[in-house]
């Protein structure tokens, strides 16, 4: 049933609309039965006066619809008294999901991104009877509540609890979701509005009055983080997590387990020495202790269920991945009797103890996963036993299901089989054309797909040259061409070259997307913030294009749109600070200069700083400070939150690798040199003039070994190591340092 949303207090006009056909209504229709909190809107508008409403602003992803009000000056104004009320009937609502976060628990965690985006002390959030929510205008309200009535839906016509309505008026700020994650997303529209706009009078911010309402056109909107070839700390992941959701991205897949493909050692004698890795880590006593190579790079129980806490909280789902029974050379290595005769990278399924052992792995790590699905990702297997990885895929799916009641997705790998199938019970990952599943005759048949296809969605740690994947996801191709009609893309595009490859975008069984950065030639390819770099821009194109599609809504933003609002929204994401950005600073800078130093170390109270940057110092150290040989990390000169900076062949240092300069340089001892280190997202670039010498400029540089076939050389982006200036084992002495941002 429809319901105006105009009266004899209250008039909307169109802004935005999904129905072009419609746009000239002055009235708004809810897609679902008035929600009871909308009578109390009718007659509250006291008109703030000398105040005019601005539009909303296009953000990302883009609105639904937005009606703003046609009565000038109807603004909702927040300021540091500003109460955030959660409708004590739905406080404690978790949704499907009996142990996820309740709309209180979003309510809370809206409070703390509010008072890190504003720097307000807001008072405590409130659980109230909506009637005593101060929708009267005698204060300042945001209210987060849930329609029991809503008949929101994806565009499969599936309904949807990430749905929300939202009604604004001169003093109050109502989110009413479909679930509390519906109210959740509602409450980064909000933030996001807050981020394209500027501070006005008395320190507070403006919203217009008027009525809005947002929907995802899909349930899977992820990306997938390969963890397996390079090590990252749960705590850089949950910083991930929480920008991810700023952009209301829901899913986070963890390809927890893999190993490097150099086929010189993988198929050689030295197969046991290729890098491998498995990062959740079994107790010291447990059967499967052993499959871990590296616990020094492995997340604990209760690492991994902070970590998932942490995303939940803020409405992302960890799906975790465990890959058999190819890409298991960390397997093979640990058990050596599974993998298939010179193939250590495949395990051998018709050897006894291979599914057992299996099961034992995923019997020991179930328990730690929250998410209702998981990945057993089998991908790449051989195409000669297709019946007996069938039958592999399908056990996985009855003995995870049974122990545990969750569900599975799997890499879709083509199966040339003439006598079983994958059960459809199994999700698809589609990824590649034409030796993987076809995803639309797997929709014909049943079965549930969601769309990684390569061409669109795969990225690389970095990009050796021709012939490999990007490092971010390409915004001119996403927008006008992913198909041959200069089409923007969605997940129902599979192709751009072949329209009978792609489906219909609200055909059932079609779930979303997940786009892939895939770390290929391993951790010392890139520092955890150039991964954040890859992901940045990336993930707010996905998160578009996976809640309003391409062609679909009339609202969808432009590339023109994207591009204005992002820069903002990036710089102004809530709750992290991945950017490595200092407060109150900004291009031009200085964020510290010390001619002398007290003594050493000296704390600066600056943690990290990102790029761009240009750091300078002078530095004198002592002999045993700059030898080479030995423990190099004793004489640090800077250390921060993501790097440090040592005298010898002044190496930085990120995740646990090193970075010297090239061996033709290094410090020589009891001389002064004037080091200037200049970098940005692409490069870190040493400018040094020692004592009676000349300039000399060294690039930091990485080896990446490509497949094996040759050896290429790539730059590294480090933040500055800007905490701590000198350490205990440093003999020498530092003057003259100075941080600027650029």
């Amino acid at each position: 049933m429809a319901s105006h949303l105009s009266s004899n207090h209250v008039k909307f006009k169109p802004h935005v609309t999904d129905h072009p056909e419609t746009s000239n209504e002055s009235t708004y229709r809810f897609s679902s039965n008035p929600p009871i909190w909308l009578s109390w809107f009718l007659g509250v508008v006291l008109l703030a006066p000398g105040l005019r409403a601005a539009g909303h602003q296009p953000q990302i992803p883009s609105l639904q619809s937005f009606y703003p009000s046609d009565q000038l000056g109807q603004v909702f104004i927040l300021s540091s008294e500003t109460d955030i009320f959660v409708d004590e009937i739905y406080a404690f609502d978790s949704g499907s999901h009996s142990n996820g976060p309740t709309l209180l628990d979003f309510a809370e965690t809206f409070r703390s991104d509010l008072i890190h985006m504003t720097s307000f002390a807001l008072p405590p959030v409130k659980v109230t009877p909506f009637s005593q929510a101060h929708l009267d205008g005698s204060g300042s309200a945001i209210v987060l509540t849930l329609s029991s009535s809503s008949n929101h839906t994806l565009y499969s016509g599936i309904p949807t609890p990430e749905a929300y309505d939202f009604l604004v008026s001169n003093s109050s700020y109502v989110i009413s979701g479909s679930g509390p994650i519906g109210a959740w997303w509602g409450t980064r529209t909000l933030l996001q509005q807050l981020a394209l706009s500027e501070q006005g009078y008395n320190a507070t911010y403006t919203f217009p009055a008027g009525i809005g309402t947002d929907s995802p056109g899909w349930e899977v909107r992820g990306f997938m983080l390969d963890a397996g070839r390079h090590w990252y700390t749960t705590e850089f992941l949950a910083e991930v997590c929480t920008y991810a959701s700023f952009f209301k991205i829901n899913e986070f897949h963890i390809h927890a387990s893999d190993n490097l493909w150099i086929p010189s050692l993988l198929y050689g004698p030295d197969w046991r020495s290729l890098y491998s890795g498995f990062r959740f880590e079994p107790p010291q006593d447990s059967p499967i202790a052993g499959l871990v190579p590296y616990r020094n790079e492995s997340w604990s129980s209760t690492s991994f269920a902070d970590l998932q806490t942490h995303c939940a909280q803020r409405g992302v789902t960890i799906v975790p991945e465990i890959d058999t029974p190819g890409h298991s050379l960390v397997i093979s290595q640990w058990r050596p009797q599974l993998m298939l005769n010179g193939t250590p990278d495949s395990l051998n399924l018709s050897y006894p103890e291979t599914i057992p052992t299996i099961h034992s792995i995923w019997s020991q790590f179930l328990p730690w996963f929250s998410s209702t699905e998981v990945s057993i990702g089998a991908d790449e297997y051989l195409p000669s036993l297709a019946d007996q990885y069938i039958s592999f895929v399908n056990e996985m799916s009855s003995y995870i299901g049974g122990i545990s009641g969750k569900s599975i997705r799997a890499w879709g790998t083509y199966e040339p089989s003439n006598t079983s199938s994958v059960s459809t019970n199994v999700t698809i990952q589609h990824w590649d054309f034409p030796s993987a599943s076809i995803p639309r005759d797997l929709l014909h048949s049943g079965y549930r797909v969601i769309n990684s296809e390569q061409t669109f969605l795969y990225l690389d740690g970095k990009f050796p040259g021709e012939g490999g994947f990007p490092q971010t996801l390409n915004i001119p191709l996403l927008f006008s061409g992913a198909t041959a009609e200069g089409d923007g893309w969605a997940p129902h595009i599979f192709s751009a070259n072949d329209p009978a490859n792609n489906t219909a975008y609200n055909t059932v069984g079609l779930r979303g997307a997940i786009f892939a950065l895939w770390n290929d030639w391993g951790t010392n390819a890139t520092t955890p913030l150039e991964t954040y770099y890859q992901l940045s821009q990336s993930l707010a194109v996905f998160a578009e294009k996976t809640w309003a599609g391409s062609g679909i809504r009339a609202s969808e933003l432009t590339m023109e749109q994207f591009e204005a609002a992002y820069p903002p929204l990036n710089a102004r994401a809530p709750g992290q600070n991945l950017n490595r950005a200092v407060k109150n600073k900004t291009s031009g800078d200085v964020v510290f200069a010390f001619e002398k130093l007290p003594s050493l170390p000296f704390h600066t109270g600056v943690e990290s700083v990102g790029p761009p940057y240009t750091f300078s110092f002078s530095v004198r150290p002592s002999a045993s400070d700059v030898q080479t040989t030995g423990d190099i990390t004793v004489a640090e000169l800077f250390m921060g939150t993501d790097s440090a900076l040592f005298a010898s062949s002044l190496t930085f240092s990120s995740n646990a690798e090193y970075y010297p300069l090239p061996p033709a340089f290094q410090l020589k001892p009891d001389i002064w040199t004037n080091v200037t280190i200049q970098a940005t997202r692409e490069y870190t670039l040493a400018s040094v003039v020692q004592e009676g010498g000349h300039s000399e400029a060294y690039w930091y540089q990485t080896t990446l070994n490509i497949w094996g076939d040759y050896l290429t050389q790539a730059n590294m982006s480090f933040a500055a190591p800007s905490a701590t200036i000198g350490s205990e084992g440093f003999r020498g002495d530092i003057a003259n340092v100075m941080l600027r941002i650029d």
